[in-house]
């Protein structure tokens, strides 16, 4: 459900709500909130609420360091592992600098104006997000270490799998806050899950990206456990992937997915530096259902981008290369913006590359571009892109790729 203002102030007042948390990501993803009381909430909703944004990974310097959080209503959900009396709820919040405007590296309303230039081009992006994690033991002294919780494999089933209580509890969690899980399941490595969601708009997809985060980590300490998102925890295992759902449909209900996995394609190793931020992104890359090649197929999962077998309203392609580190909201706002630019100039999808590009030989693999090998190089394709550089404001890419 979708709060109005006057709704959200009734709710606070009625259901015994005693902390307002306020949330919003650094550039590269990280939440952060402030905690308000309920008093405070119509102030923060008339004017917004001051907080020192110098220590804020992208958000300036001590000379320039107080920008304003607002409130979005329509996002309010209840931490339902806050106590029930003198509960606490979460809205996210857009950015903006004293004067009303909005602040440039706040990475959630670039979402919304990509969103919304998609809109005034006619068209509709939906995306669903699968991300993979890991699960690991803590020490005498509640220190993660990189013990698996278990050792179970692919879709293995308890007691193998010592993470299924843990899932259902993640997925019962995200019921209560208003987000639909699709499935969830153990996967290829030791202590690996996955959990996986319906498609929804973009906004909505990566704030309950972000969510998901949220409550994966506090579920699994509530037991115990650690959760390691990372790209690659272990050397000879899977790494964690995030693997994006996509599609677009024009006003009149025609589909554009083709152009869209074209234009996407084209644009992929220019928007490897955010759909793979860290240097440990880089060792995932081509193994264990992990991309190296830009190509796509049907099913395939040695591809950089799939189709999976659907029909109708479930037809959508699988984007495989991002990792859990990246930034969704600027995840989905290059795609969509790549998705455009397929869109607009009828882009032709490449020759279609059904083979397992794990096993083919050096000259067929000679046949195909290669993803980066390496951030630096991710960096130095973005910093050359005159893609990134329109969609991506200079803060935002010189916080990624500028180099000392």
């Amino acid at each position: 459900m979708k709060y109005s203002k006057e709704e959200v102030l009734q709710y606070v007042r009625e259901e015994d709500v005693k902390f307002i948390r306020l949330a919003f990501c650094d550039v590269f993803g990280k939440q952060k909130n402030i905690s308000i009381m309920p008093e405070e909430l119509p102030r923060a909703f008339e004017y917004g609420i001051a907080f020192d944004a110098s220590s804020i990974a992208g958000f300036g310097d001590e000379t320039h360091s107080d920008l304003l959080l607002h409130p979005e209503a329509e996002t309010l959900s209840i931490l339902p592992w806050r106590p029930e009396h003198g509960r606490v709820v979460r809205m996210f919040c857009h950015i903006t600098y004293p004067d009303g405007r909005l602040f440039e590296c706040d990475t959630r309303s670039l979402l919304k104006k990509a969103v919304e230039d998609a809109k005034k081009a006619g068209f509709r992006f939906a995306f669903g997000a699968e991300q993979e994690f890991y699960l690991f033991l803590l020490d005498d002294n509640e220190n993660p270490t990189k013990i698996p919780y278990d050792n179970a494999g692919y879709m293995d089933i308890a007691p193998e799998d010592k993470g299924e209580n843990i899932r259902r509890e993640i997925c019962l969690t995200l019921e209560q806050m208003g987000i639909r899980p699709e499935s969830s399941h153990h996967e290829e490595g030791p202590g690996q899950n996955e959990i996986d969601f319906r498609y929804s708009d973009a906004l909505s997809a990566a704030d309950n990206t972000i969510t998901f985060q949220t409550v994966v980590k506090t579920v699994a300490r509530r037991n115990g456990i650690y959760v390691d998102f990372s790209p690659k925890p272990l050397k000879d295992k899977p790494g964690n992937g995030f693997h994006i759902n996509m599609s677009v449909k024009a006003d009149d209900g025609s589909d554009y997915l083709c152009y869209m996995i074209a234009g996407v394609l084209e644009k992929t190793c220019e928007m490897t530096a955010f759909m793979n931020p860290t240097e440990n992104s880089y060792a995932r890359f081509g193994g264990n259902k992990a991309p190296m090649y830009v190509s796509w197929s049907s099913e395939n999962r040695s591809q950089l981008v799939r189709i999976p077998a659907a029909v109708g309203e479930y037809r959508r392609a699988e984007l495989r290369s991002p990792d859990p580190m990246a930034n969704p909201y600027l995840a989905f706002t290059l795609m969509i913006y790549a998705g455009l630019y397929g869109i607009e100039n009828k882009l032709d999808l490449p020759m279609v590359a059904d083979l397992n590009l794990y096993k083919a030989n050096a000259e067929t693999l000679a046949k195909y571009k290669k993803l980066p090998e390496t951030l630096e190089a991710a960096c130095k394709l973005a910093m050359e892109s005159d893609f990134i550089k329109m969609h991506i404001p200079a803060a935002i890419l010189e916080i990624y790729c500028a180099k000392e």
